[in-house]
């Protein structure tokens, strides 16, 4: 498939057509493309990212000032935080699949750049600032609602999931909770860690992950999600 194509699959999947595709095209564009193609650095989507980080975390704050009228400034803060943070971002973007979209290098590209949440999640944001400079702020506010800021209940467990999980084990179980790694994939420049989240001798959930970290958190969401629907 030609990347002209793909940016334009990218555009139905979002719901938003771009009036200047090029703006489109520099937001998917990652620096390591542009260094292998000997471009200028201003091609990548790096400056799209400081603009869009500014757009995302104002359209938040008004959401959540909106949405949480008793909370305090700290907790806003927070919440904030929580949702804008590298992590929830790059969860944010398995929806449409950004990471499939993305101009990289040879390199980035092997060892599993695609995938890196932050790469995504820079991505995500230079998606914005580029749909702000296309379309103004309204087109750039509809589509944080629509792929960021929906069921954010659901995107906080994400990111909490681990201190979320660690306190239904305490309140409910005996058992010690505990993430036994139990297998790794791929070559060391691309490895995948495999990690079970185990209660007492139960296997409760399973994460898959750049980083033990990550696979760690995946663990947690899964096992929370397992455990509130029994």
């Amino acid at each position: 498939m030609e990347k002209k194509a793909s940016l334009e699959e990218l555009e139905n999947r979002i719901g938003y057509q771009f009036k200047d595709s090029n703006l489109l095209r520099q937001a998917m564009t990652h620096s390591s493309f542009s260094n292998e193609h000997r471009l200028s650095r201003l091609t990548s989507n790096e400056r799209l990212e400081f603009l869009g980080d500014a757009v995302l975390e104002i359209v938040t704050s008004d959401y959540l000032y909106a949405k949480f009228p008793k909370l305090p400034e700290g907790d806003l803060t927070k919440t904030r935080a929580s949702i804008v943070c590298e992590q929830t971002l790059a969860f944010c973007t398995r929806e449409i699949e950004l990471g499939s979209y993305l101009l990289l290098g040879k390199g980035e590209d092997l060892t599993g750049g695609r995938d890196r949440n932050s790469i995504v999640s820079d991505a995500m944001e230079a998606l914005i600032g580029a749909i702000y400079l296309d379309g103004g702020f309204a087109n750039a506010k509809e589509f944080i609602y629509k792929f960021i800021l929906s069921d954010i209940e659901h995107k906080q467990l994400f990111y909490d999931s681990k201190t979320i999980l660690q306190e239904i084990v305490q309140s409910d179980y005996k058992a010690e909770l505990v993430y036994e790694l139990v297998g790794e994939e791929g070559p060391d420049h691309n490895k995948q860690f495999i990690v079970n989240a185990v209660i007492g001798d139960e296997v409760v959930g399973h994460g898959v992950g750049r980083t033990k970290k990550a696979a760690e958190q995946e663990a947690a969401y899964s096992a929370i999600v397992k455990l509130k629907k029994s």
